[in-house]
């Protein structure tokens, strides 16, 4: 099995394409485009919810229960809140990150009229040789941030003629960086490097021809950033699911950097003990690092799906991320024991031993490979 492992050459260049493709919440139809060309190359099937998401599929030997895999392609971002008379702009967040980490940031604002115009995000008291110390004390908020916009503009009015509107969805440049000791800098790596992980496992299923248990749904979401997630793509026949995403690298945090996070419980609470265990084994199986770390201010896919009323189990496998919805930070070992771990998973014999999605009375209680952590 370690022999069919995905292409780390793969992962990084679909990566790096993904974060080419701006991609805040609610405006993610380009990168939904891209995430479907790879499908059709690797001739799995899709189709697209109501609301843009993708629902793809593999097909398995058995079509019950069934499981997914999920992974969002919304990023952080911000949209145009006021024009202000000297031409500069006001600006609110999409999705949760500290005005801190968007100081300074190269942006596009993206018009009605299909016109993109590029700008900086700046504190309003930018110069040190204006504000001398104020520049350091002055408080760190959204609303001490504006637009300093990249044209022959300083009132409403020529803001106005540009096209920009209150509402215009505001891209952040993402600054991607690929090193050669593997480390890889970039805004929007959550969760495009998730994306990127699974898009490599699957490559992997498709080039060698691996077989499929059990029928597995592979979910690309467009709204995670926001809360709402995987709550709308689900289907009543999913009996576990596992969601890619980040595990934060910080002081008293125990995640892997150059391996597999497993996360045990979130904000939203435990993850499936026995969805876990499964993850953990395989990892196991195939000597892939990995860790088990408790995440206190993070949700994902997961959280959602439960909380739309979904009765399923699910888990959260999670790539190395320093400094998360700031500049962050990933390795590239880290990406592939991800990708690793989602093709062995995805072609492993499924969590119940019957076609059953419930236990009843005499149902046996799913296997669970018991070995002793290394």
């Amino acid at each position: 099995m370690r022999e069919l492992q995905p292409e780390l050459a793969y992962i990084k260049d679909v990566l790096h394409r993904l974060l080419q493709v701006p991609s805040p919440t609610g405006m993610t139809d380009d990168v939904v485009k891209l995430v479907c060309n790879e499908l059709d190359k690797l001739k799995i099937h899709y189709e697209l919810t109501r609301r843009g998401a993708i629902r793809a599929s593999l097909a398995g030997i058995s079509n019950s229960p069934r499981r997914a895999v999920a992974a969002h392609l919304d990023t952080l971002g911000a949209m145009v809140k006021a024009i202000n008379p000297d031409g500069r702009l006001g600006l609110v967040p999409i999705g949760f990150w500290s005005a801190r980490f968007a100081e300074g940031a190269r942006i596009t604002i993206n018009s009605d009229n299909n016109r993109q115009t590029r700008g900086t995000i700046l504190p309003k008291k930018a110069s040190g040789h204006v504000y001398n110390e104020e520049v350091d004390t002055q408080i760190t908020s959204w609303s001490n941030l504006e637009v300093r916009v990249d044209e022959l503009c300083n009132s409403f009015d020529s803001i106005w003629e540009l096209g920009i509107r209150v509402g215009d969805f505001i891209a952040v440049d993402p600054n991607t960086e690929f090193m050669d000791n593997g480390f890889i800098n970039s805004r929007h790596l959550d969760d495009k490097a998730g994306v990127a992980c699974i898009l490599g496992a699957l490559k992997s299923i498709q080039d060698h021809k691996l077989t499929i248990p059990t029928e597995c749904s592979v979910l690309f979401t467009i709204s995670e950033e926001v809360g709402v997630g995987a709550s709308h793509i689900l289907r009543g026949n999913i009996a576990e699911m596992v969601s890619v995403d980040n595990g934060t690298i910080a002081p008293n945090q125990n995640t892997c950097e150059y391996g597999v996070t497993l996360a045990m419980q979130d904000s939203s609470g435990p993850f499936d003990r026995h969805l876990t265990r499964q993850l953990i084994s395989l990892c196991q199986d195939l000597e892939v690092e990995y860790s088990r770390d408790v995440f206190l201010h993070y949700r994902s896919d997961a959280a959602s799906a439960l909380e739309a009323g979904n009765d399923i189990r699910t888990a959260l496998v999670c790539f190395a991320l320093d400094a998360s919805h700031g500049y962050e930070r990933t390795h590239s070992k880290s990406l592939l024991s991800v990708s690793k771990l989602l093709q062995a998973y995805m072609t492993s014999q499924p969590l119940f031993k019957n076609d059953e999605n419930v236990f009843g009375p005499n149902k046996e209680f799913p296997l669970i490979n018991s070995k002793r952590e290394q």
